[in-house]
């Protein structure tokens, strides 16, 4: 999930920032998802934001470019793991996508991409689709938050559990989640319309930061009770994703389970998210090939399991 990855980037750079859904599913190992097999076959359709597209992690797909498509994110691993023909997959997932971006069309720094559902159609067996974070914008107050955290480094002026950007930034929050959810309801009501013979599955966010302010130091910059606070948000996102999926009688998938203790924060050859300052190819505080490997693998899970 990011805003829009260019202007993500040049935010991270200037003050320091960056970007984000969940279902109850055991926790994974990080093993081949291509081991898992299922009887569902495709066509298979992936819709969604930047942490479905993959930014910098190579091989990327330009067209358009804007979009940062790698050819190692969760959908082509899905792909792959369900041993699907070119012909029968399709990622028109794109850095910065909104819901308003999967029924019109999105302009990137590169190029336009296509509405995302215009990819649907009643031959369509298999969908998937990772959104929501752009509209809450919670980029945009990760970055802010990040460039308090900075402050909280230089001066170690607030207590120790303070929250500078929760209390300046978190006012509504709670309103743009809740609208978010109302458009999403929709969304998937059209989802089903065009593919109605598709199995659909919600896929989660991943743990972005971990459960404890003091295990996340200068990988991160923030003030200990805005770690607190944007976990909490996350979760309050994921859940909200998990309720709609459920109240349209769609599946949910859990990647947030499987992801914990391989946040931003965590060790550089375990992490699945990397942080400001990425070690592995990808954007900052986004999905790097770990952390798309596991989030392909509680989607095949998913499809083994559900209904």
């Amino acid at each position: 999930m990011t805003t829009h990855l260019r202007t993500l980037t040049t935010g991270l750079v200037l003050a320091c920032g960056a970007l984000a859904v969940t279902v109850g599913v055991a926790r994974h190992d990080d093993s081949d998802p291509a081991a898992s097999t299922t009887a569902l076959k495709g066509p298979y359709v992936a819709l969604g934001d930047s942490y479905t597209a993959g930014p910098k992690i190579p091989d990327q797909n330009n067209e358009p470019a804007g979009c940062d498509r790698s050819d190692r994110n969760y959908p082509s691993l899905v792909a792959a793991g369900l041993g699907l023909k070119a012909g029968d997959f399709k990622d028109v997932s794109c850095s910065g996508a909104t819901l308003a971006d999967l029924t019109g069309r999105q302009s990137t720094d590169d190029g336009t991409n296509p509405a995302q559902l215009a990819a649907l159609s009643h031959d369509t067996r298999l969908v998937t689709v990772g959104i929501g974070g752009n509209d809450i914008g919670f980029a945009s107050m990760i970055k802010k938050c990040v460039g308090m955290g900075m402050l909280y480094d230089l001066t170690s002026s607030f207590a120790p559990e303070d929250a500078p950007c929760a209390r300046k930034y978190g006012a509504g929050i709670e309103e743009k989640t809740e609208a978010a959810g109302r458009k999403l309801a929709k969304t998937l009501d059209e989802i089903e319309r065009r593919a109605p013979e598709a199995r659909v599955y919600v896929v989660g966010y991943p743990a972005i930061l971990p459960s404890e302010s003091a295990e996340c130091g200068r990988e991160m910059s923030l003030a200990p009770g805005d770690v607190t606070f944007l976990r909490k948000q996350e979760q309050r996102l994921n859940a909200m994703l998990r309720q709609r999926a459920e109240a349209a009688g769609m599946n949910y998938v859990d990647t947030y389970t499987s992801s914990e203790g391989r946040n931003a924060c965590s060790a550089e050859e375990t992490r699945w998210i990397e942080p400001l300052i990425p070690s592995s190819p990808a954007a900052p505080v986004h999905p790097n090939e770990r952390g798309e490997r596991g989030m392909s693998t509680a989607v095949l899970h998913a499809l083994r399991t559900s209904s």
